[in-house]
């Protein structure tokens, strides 16, 4: 077995982050010292975003490469005579060159900003209640991981990546307002592949290690892959009655976030929850969707220093009951913010689960499909809902209340009025977390919590 050594890489440029007990405090220190140098009649906000994280890169259940990313970036907003100008730029391990990197940056701002036309939905900075929201879980160090994560998947072929490690983000304006958010998680993103190049995927992720529950998590994935050593069976076209499992629903419900559930595409007429919202179409009153940071996984506050509800119903037993608002959106449509970001994407989503237990799940089925995964979403119609996809991964043929056989790919096309609706025929009992493993920019913090949903007419249609 390939184990390459864990060593912090030379380039690394935040090596203070490791000194976790004073992120915080040189932010508010660097926050401080760029206020006090503001002209009159200038507002400056800013966000702060960044990660101190383990990342290793899994082959064939070997080590194939290992290492470290400290990073972090300041973005600042000027606000002068109803106009705005934005920039960003990385944070480094050295004070006195963020500052006077940020001081250049604001001079280059204040010579741009009396260039640009007045904004009309300008977002002026709140006055209200800072927060502090720090949690520090029980993660592997960096000399446990190896020996935790590779001896259960021995035996397989694995492909994944593990991320771990702490997650900042900070956002504060002049008029006094700071918010700073930390926290520990983990997640392991991995398929296993059959020699046939069949697949079956899995997120295990947390914030407290627990490693029974990690050897049982993978070997739930190593049943599914035992039965996709059966010769794949092609389906034909047409609908289906059909299982799917938490991580298919949790890409559905992330749909909604891309002209979907914000007030904005509604308002734009490109959303399919406009249906809802000026045709009175309703989902299945087995379908109730909230924006619910209760768990205190996701920072409250978004990129303007607002702190969101701390429990938002969406979607209320198939009725619409709110949107996402963010502020610009209130100012130019005339309607009340609830403190979405910006994008009005959904940052905390749970769906509510239902009564469907687990030994159940195939006898209710009885003939049909059970989808784990599904694969490259896309609105084929968007003011209707309609979405295509793929059938990816470990999906199977049901007879009977058995599994019979994988089936090959499928393309999909059905619009979410009928399997979040009239198609809805039961709802899982138990509820994962699915996080969210972008890394584009960096580790992303959003999490989905949902059940499995067992529809009775899916449309596959070749």
């Amino acid at each position: 077995m390939l184990v390459m050594p864990l060593l912090r890489a030379s380039f690394m440029m935040l090596q203070f982050l490791v000194e976790l007990d004073i992120v915080k405090e040189l932010f508010k220190v660097f926050s401080s010292k760029l206020f006090d140098s503001l002209l009159k009649d200038e507002t400056l906000k800013m966000t702060f975003s960044g990660e101190s994280s383990q990342f290793i890169r899994i082959n064939n259940a070997k080590i194939r490469q290992a290492g470290y990313v400290d990073d972090a970036d300041v973005e600042l907003t000027l606000i002068f005579n109803n106009r705005t100008c934005s920039r960003s730029f990385t944070y480094t391990n050295n004070p006195d060159n963020n500052l006077k990197t940020a001081l250049s940056i604001l001079t280059e701002m204040r010579d741009e900003i009396t260039q640009l036309p007045v904004d009309p939905y300008i977002v002026d900075p709140i006055i209200s209640n800072s927060t502090e929201d720090i949690r520090h879980c029980s993660l592997l160090n960096e000399e446990q991981v190896v020996d935790a994560l590779l001896p259960v998947m021995q035996n397989v072929d694995l492909v994944g990546i593990w991320a771990s490690g702490r997650a900042f983000r900070g956002a504060a304006n002049s008029l006094g307002l700071n918010h700073w958010f930390e926290a520990d998680s983990f997640t392991l993103d991995y398929s296993l592949v059959t020699p046939q190049h069949q697949m079956v995927k899995g997120t295990f992720s947390g914030e407290d290690w627990d490693q029974n529950k990690y050897e049982e998590f993978l070997s739930a994935s190593k049943n599914k892959l035992e039965l996709l050593n059966k010769k794949p069976v092609k389906i034909k076209p047409g609908s289906y009655r059909v299982w799917f499992e938490p991580a298919a629903v949790s890409d559905f419900i992330g749909m909604f976030s891309w002209n979907g559930v914000g007030e904005a595409s509604i308002q734009q007429g490109c959303s399919g929850f406009s249906k809802m919202r000026n045709n009175s179409e309703i989902l299945s009153p087995k379908f109730t969707l909230k924006e619910d940071f209760s768990s205190g996984m996701v920072p409250r506050f978004n990129s303007e220093g607002e702190i969101a509800p701390e429990t938002m119903t969406l979607i209320d037993r198939g009725k619409l009951q709110n949107t996402l608002v963010s502020s610009r959106t209130a100012a130019e449509y005339g309607v009340e913010s609830n403190m979405a970001e910006n994008g009005e994407f959904l940052r905390s989503p749970k769906m509510q689960s239902g009564s469907l237990s687990e030994v159940d799940i195939l006898p209710s089925i009885d003939n049909g499909l059970f989808i784990s995964n599904i694969h490259y979403l896309n609105w084929s119609d968007n003011p209707s809902g309609r979405i295509t996809g793929l059938t990816r991964y470990a999906c199977f043929h049901v007879e009977r209340g058995e599994v019979v056989a994988p089936i090959e790919t499928m393309r999909f096309d059905d619009t979410f009025y009928r399997f979040f609706g009239s198609e809805l025929e039961a709802v899982g009992k138990k509820v994962n977390i699915i996080p969210d493993v972008s890394t584009y920019y960096r580790r992303s913090l959003e999490v989905m919590k949902c059940p499995g949903i067992l529809v009775n007419s899916f449309a596959l249609t070749l």
